[in-house]
């Protein structure tokens, strides 16, 4: 939930999701139109129906127990090195080396203050190399705080690492068209004729059908839907 939105808009909304699902199983044997609701204001909605199936994973593949390594992590659905790394360390105390924004933002100013479109591998060869491995948890905690503190005192300094994208204005995006064709789909099934007398968007087309190769969106004739 945290990944590009601000944690003031995650607190409540993990509240609720936790009391909705609070556990693998009962996230498993939700209607994926179950989740998206409660999800729905936090934007990225591929990353709902990540965590959805990877619910369905860990019950169907590890009889409902959480994966530790980061090889079995990798499998879930939307789990990429680092984020596999960040689990197994916060949840289980794993030393896995990662790299996440806060991080390149305490190396980079201590070790690359002056270079731009540093590499991660730069970055992950001094994490490998200083890593708390008796508390790796509390270590990367202290680097998040300390990462957070930089970027408030001296800048955004993760703009000079080689992965730093400057992500696009959301009004008139088709982030924005995508998450306000699954908002009225939750409240019926539509046609196209009808979502298009809704949404006005040339881009609807484009955008439905990405939406429905995704899985996020059902076609059923002509009927649009999310179950």
């Amino acid at each position: 939930m945290l990944q590009q939105t601000q944690v003031p808009r995650v607190l409540p909304k993990f509240q609720q999701f936790i009391g909705q699902f609070p556990n693998a199983y009962a996230l498993a044997h939700a209607s994926l139109a179950e989740v998206l609701t409660a999800w729905n204001g936090l934007g990225y909605n591929r990353r709902a129906k990540f965590l959805w199936q990877a619910a369905q994973m860990v019950e169907q593949d590890w009889h409902g127990t959480f994966p530790h390594e980061v090889l079995q992590l990798q499998k879930l659905p939307g789990v990429g090195a680092n984020t596999a790394g960040a689990v197994a360390t916060y949840s289980f105390n794993r030393p896995e080396i990662f790299v996440e924004t806060n991080v390149r933002t305490v190396f980079i100013h201590h070790f690359f203050h002056d270079q731009t479109a540093v590499a991660d591998k730069e970055i992950l060869d001094l994490v490998k190399a200083t890593c708390d491995r008796d508390n790796p948890r509390d270590w990367f905690w202290a680097l998040m705080d300390y990462g957070t503190y930089l970027k408030q005192s001296v800048g955004n300094l993760a703009r000079h690492s080689k992965t730093y994208a400057k992500q696009s204005p959301f009004e008139g995006s088709r982030r924005q068209l995508r998450g306000a064709i699954i908002r009225v789909l939750l409240e019926q099934p539509r046609t196209q004729t009808e979502l298009a007398a809704v949404l006005v968007d040339g881009r609807l087309d484009t955008v439905l059908h990405d939406l429905t190769k995704e899985g996020l969106v059902k076609q059923t004739g002509e009927l649009f839907a999310i179950y």
